[in-house]
């Protein structure tokens, strides 16, 4: 996986992510999918079926979608949906992230794929000193943010990618991160603000006697 994920919370059962609906691909329906999983062809067989979730307002909103076809296209996966059998109706399905009941499944749990209370609650270590702790976990469709509480009730947004989050340790109840800069605090001064307080400090007389 490219990058670290983490399961839906609120879920009445225990669900995995398995793939986003990125694009309406051709005019029978099919959509483009961004994988989740190492093994598409054995989440994505014919009649395997999806929670979706999407905003409230889409016509999709608490229902469930069912695979008729799944395919490569160009190296792309593609699937085809029942019900959905024109590029209208997959244009409606654009973004909507499908998860699967892991009880429902046969696949042993994915690696660096984690459920909501696991992460809440642990240690936030950056360069072996703690920072945070995790507090709330973000579910957004590009991307989950972990939600950092340091200096009392600041709370900062860290961004659930291997590049940032690179070790997450339940047992430990730690996770490490390797921030950018500026992401858990404000960055110092660039030079062009401090020449222009160098310009708008009062200049000594004597000073512009010997200019």
């Amino acid at each position: 996986m490219a990058a670290s994920s983490a399961r839906p919370p609120r879920q009445p059962k225990t669900q995995l992510r398995v793939g986003r609906l990125v694009k309406a691909h051709g005019l029978k329906g099919a959509l483009k999918l961004e994988l989740y999983t190492d093994d598409p062809e054995g989440r994505f067989v014919p009649g395997a079926s999806f929670t979706l979730q999407v905003p409230e307002a889409s016509p999709w909103h608490g229902k469930t979608l069912t695979v008729r076809e799944f395919r490569w296209m160009n190296s792309h996966p593609v699937a085809f949906f029942d019900g959905v059998d024109d590029r209208t109706a997959a244009e409606e399905l654009v973004r909507a992230i499908l998860w699967i009941d892991q009880d429902d499944e046969p696949h042993a749990a994915e690696e660096d794929a984690w459920y909501d209370h696991q992460l809440v609650g642990l240690e936030v270590i950056r360069d072996g000193s703690v920072v945070g702790r995790v507090v709330r976990v973000e579910h957004f469709p590009a991307q989950d943010l972990l939600t950092v509480r340091v200096d009392g009730d600041r709370e900062v947004l860290v961004p659930f990618v291997k590049a940032i989050v690179p070790e997450v340790d339940v047992r430990a109840g730690r996770v490490t991160v390797t921030p950018p800069a500026g992401l858990f605090e404000d960055l110092p001064a660039d030079d062009e603000d401090e020449s222009d307080a160098d310009l708008s400090a009062p200049v000594d007389p004597d000073d512009a006697d010997e200019a």
